[in-house]
């Protein structure tokens, strides 16, 4: 598991190490909300883009945006890529030099099996977690203990 306090996700955001992440997935399985949630624990500025409709110019202003400290003062900043399966092979390339000088964070959410549909090089530098839906045990599991403790949903 990579979720609970002390498992690595956790520390890795915690310790401000976090390093690209490519989410894998059926629909409703908490990509999106997973990566929210990793944007509003960091110092760092966070950017939505959907591969469906963006392209090449996006990556671009989302990188000058991260350059300008003016706009961005950590200098530092995470790639949201919804369906990033859908960027073709040079739109993919274009991020690459950015997440390996770690200009940017890239988080990269997909439906379809990443080492088949995103650029190796990417994979490479990318820590791939693949999620599943929560059962319905998980649901239950998680309702007892947000009524069993004091701070509920937290």
């Amino acid at each position: 598991m990579l979720f609970g306090k002390d498992k690595i996700l956790y520390r890795t955001i915690k310790a401000d190490r976090l390093s690209s992440i490519i989410l894998f997935g059926p629909p409703g399985c908490g990509k999106t909300s997973l990566a929210k949630v990793i944007s509003e624990t960091t110092k760092y500025k966070f950017y939505k883009i959907n591969a469906v409709t963006a392209g090449v110019a996006d990556i671009k202003r989302v990188i000058e945006e991260t350059k300008n400290f003016m706009i961005n003062p950590t200098g530092k900043s995470i790639l949201f890529i919804d369906e990033i399966h859908r960027f073709n092979k040079l739109q993919q390339d274009a991020l690459l030099p950015f997440v390996e000088n770690g200009t940017v964070i890239l988080i990269g959410a997909t439906t379809e099996n990443p080492y088949f549909e995103v650029n190796k090089a990417l994979i490479s530098r990318s820590m791939v977690i693949k999620l599943e839906p929560l059962t319905i045990n998980n649901i239950v599991t998680i309702l007892k203990n947000a009524l069993e403790k004091k701070e509920g949903l937290r």
